[in-house]
């Protein structure tokens, strides 16, 4: 009997405090149920694109350590989002390049949507691009093609490191759209995560992470979304002030 209050004790200083509720369900149900991390990210049901460039970067000619240029993404390189102009982010190693160059296609990559190009920093890291607001809108139910490629050959873009993905945009059903209105800040990547809004999730939860630095619980969440989605190796990067365009 000692030992068990021991342990008690010890469970008591090692897990979160629980409302009385709580502590008769974990009776029931594993532990892990009751303080288990809910921002896992849920991909929406959609079928895989078609890449075009084979795996997560092509050129290495000035990218440094052995390290790829990698678009924040699920795995299937496809994202949903609700807004007109989202927010991109993509991961950048050590480079001796300036300028990033963002293309954004419509119909089967035929007509180009939105094109602009960048001043990336020295620091490597996460970086994110939002479209500007007089650029042309993101249709609803119209899936456009992206791709973020590193200036490094001016003559030969072959040499150009660069990364793809897909944005479709989408609308919330009501009941979402009543949830995210009343929401803050803590509750929205959990929302945006469950229904598979991929962009507005990562963006929210990256507010998150800038206005709570030091926050255990956010630091876990984030952590817990990037693995969820196959990008553990970089969740440690650090969140670079970048980018404007240029024209």
């Amino acid at each position: 009997m000692k030992w068990i209050n021991a342990s008690l004790c010890f469970l008591t200083f090692s897990l979160p405090v629980f409302s009385a509720s709580a502590q008769v369900q974990a009776q029931s149900h594993p532990i892990t149920k009751t303080w288990q991390i809910s921002q896992a990210f849920k991909p929406p049901e959609r079928g895989t694109p078609t890449t075009t460039i084979g795996g997560a970067s092509r050129g290495s000619t000035c990218l440094k350590e052995k390290k790829e240029l990698k678009g924040l993404i699920p795995e299937n390189k496809l994202g949903l989002t609700f807004a007109e102009h989202p927010t991109f982010y993509w991961s950048v190693p050590p480079t001796t390049v300036k300028t990033a160059q963002l293309t954004l296609f419509t119909d089967q990559d035929k007509k180009v949507h939105y094109e602009t190009t960048f001043t990336i920093p020295n620091q490597a890291g996460i970086i994110s691009f939002t479209i500007p607001a007089d650029a042309p809108p993101l249709e609803v139910g119209k899936t456009y093609h992206w791709y973020l490629s590193l200036v490094c050959d001016d003559l030969d873009f072959s040499n150009n490191p660069r990364v793809e993905g897909w944005v479709e945009r989408t609308q919330p059903e009501s009941p979402l759209l009543e949830k995210l209105a009343k929401a803050d800040l803590q509750k929205l990547p959990s929302l945006y995560a469950e229904a598979g809004i991929w962009y507005e999730a990562l963006d929210s939860l990256v507010q998150l992470r800038r206005s709570q630095p030091n926050n255990v619980k956010t630091r876990i969440n984030w952590r817990q979304f990037f693995n969820s989605v196959g990008l553990s190796a970089i969740a440690n990067e650090p969140l670079i002030d970048c980018c404007q365009p240029q024209n």
